[in-house]
């Protein structure tokens, strides 16, 4: 009779593979996350990071032999130069950009795959697996590639009908380039069911992006911004755009600028609106032109980052953001295309939603200031704007050129028609921190005390703020 630890290895249903979730997870991340936990909600996330066992002088020297990291940060004149022309007198913040396509896969993701394939590699792994549709896949296996190590990417590529973005398929291109085996599906909860059976399968590692050493591998990027910015410029910038999608861009970034720096330096987190969108739908997956970048990622994981691939995610992008902003699809295709007749900087839509973010957010700060873009990503083929454009237009979006306000995802994309209607839209961080609080302890109807500092920490808010929210939802405290 066979063991039934055996016959439910062997069970390799939907439900199952869930029920095996944790388990395969600690296995093909070689992290216990049990011995982090603290009180009913809380964990140790400190301590989870410290233990990953990389400083950042190690992580600079890993990047450094991997091509990864000191990319040039560029003053990017012409465009700050026409955002003064529709700002206050007096206003219109330097702008620089931190040009991340350098890197040798084309991204910042470059940063974050370093580590986690380095780390596989030191520990024995014999290959590492990453779901993603975007550019972490070519950076897992870019690095992947010189590390000698077997790679997979997941990726959701196609709609129902087989039809896939552009972007996700020339990404899918760029992966198998590098030497990947590259699981193309369709969208729905198929991919996580399939990245589960592939890790228990092979034994590989899981190159998580929401890993301690991806974390990690982005600080470098922080730290750099101070540095070359305190060279450039002789000052440190007085805020940091960046594209947030699952929050490990941002979280990276602010750690690494608060270990370069003493001087608070603003980080304001940039989504794409996609509201009213799917992000699982099959209808609503070819309607929308950004894969990341968004809010479909970016407020889910804000409220809710432990619903990634991990127990417990490393990216906690409301412990580090001072404010998030959103601009609209038309914005961002527009100044996609304005860096490059300005600037003679061709990037892709994706990494330059941050610029469009800091191209309106100029307006608020002195000339005298510096605003920094986080990113920025390579284009070409499927990735390039024109390309997107095209792939809306034949999935039956309108895109004409008016007030981006005006824009409808799905249905609609609003190129700006003049400069002044350039703008950003502020999201409440109360509204999230709050939604956050709920995500958090809505198994519970009681708290330990050490889970109010957890709060505390997670939300960035006051204790009483706290306090007042738990007591709105009729959670108790334990004596």
């Amino acid at each position: 009779m066979p063991c039934l630890e055996v016959t439910k290895m062997n069970d390799m249903s939907y439900q199952a593979l869930i029920e095996r979730k944790n388990e395969i997870m600690k296995k093909s991340v070689g992290i216990d996350y049990s011995k982090y936990e603290n009180g009913k909600i809380g964990f140790d996330y400190e301590r989870l990071l410290s233990d990953s066992g990389y400083d950042l002088e190690e992580i600079m020297k890993i990047q450094k032999a991997s091509g990864v990291g000191n990319t040039p940060l560029k003053e990017l004149k012409n465009m700050t130069m026409l955002a003064r022309k529709v700002a206050p007198k007096g206003y219109g913040a330097r702008i620089f950009v931190k040009d991340e396509s350098l890197n040798d896969s084309g991204s910042f993701k470059a940063r974050r795959a370093s580590i986690s394939c380095y780390h596989a590699k030191k520990i024995g792994y014999k290959g590492v697996i990453a779901a993603t549709s975007g550019n972490y896949g070519a950076a897992v296996a870019s690095q992947a590639a010189k590390y000698g190590l077997k790679c997979i990417i997941v990726q959701e590529c196609f709609d129902s009908r087989g039809i896939g973005q552009p972007e996700i398929i020339e990404k899918a291109r760029a992966c198998e380039a590098y030497g990947a085996e590259v699981v193309q599906l369709s969208v729905g909860p198929e991919l996580f069911y399939t990245f589960l059976r592939l890790l228990e399968e092979t034994g590989y590692f899981n190159a998580s992006l929401y890993s301690p050493f991806s974390v990690a591998g982005i600080e470098t990027l922080g730290y750099e911004i101070i540095q070359d910015s305190l060279s450039l410029t002789g000052m440190e910038p007085s805020a940091i755009v960046v594209t947030n999608a699952g929050g490990g861009n941002l979280t990276g970034t602010a750690r690494g600028v608060l270990k370069a720096t003493d001087r608070k330096v603003q980080m304001i987190a940039a989504s794409v609106n996609l509201k009213g969108l799917h992000m699982a739908s099959d209808h609503d997956f070819n309607r929308k032109s950004f894969t990341t970048g968004h809010t479909g990622f970016g407020i889910p994981f804000v409220t809710l980052p432990d619903r990634s691939d991990v127990p417990r995610s490393a990216a906690r992008p409301l412990r580090y953001m001072d404010r998030y902003v959103t601009v609209n699809q038309g914005e961002v295709f527009f100044i996609t295309e304005t860096l490059t007749a300005l600037e003679g900087i061709e990037r892709g839509p994706a990494g330059n939603i941050s610029l469009a973010a800091a191209f309106a957010l100029s307006k608020e700060f002195n000339e005298n200031e510096v605003i920094v873009v986080q990113e920025t990503e390579y284009t070409g083929a499927g990735k390039h704007h024109q390309a997107q454009l095209d792939f809306a237009r034949q999935n039956g979006i309108d895109i004409y050129f008016g007030n981006p306000s005006e824009e409808i995802p799905g249905q609609s994309i609003v190129l700006p028609s003049d400069l002044s209607l350039l703008r950003t839209d502020e999201l409440d961080l109360g509204k999230l921190r709050d939604s956050f609080i709920h995500n958090a302890v809505k198994k519970h109807d009681s708290l330990a005390k050490s889970d109010i500092k957890f709060l505390v920490d997670e939300t960035r808010a006051t204790e009483e703020f706290v306090k007042n929210t738990l007591s709105n939802l009729g959670i108790g405290m334990e004596e």
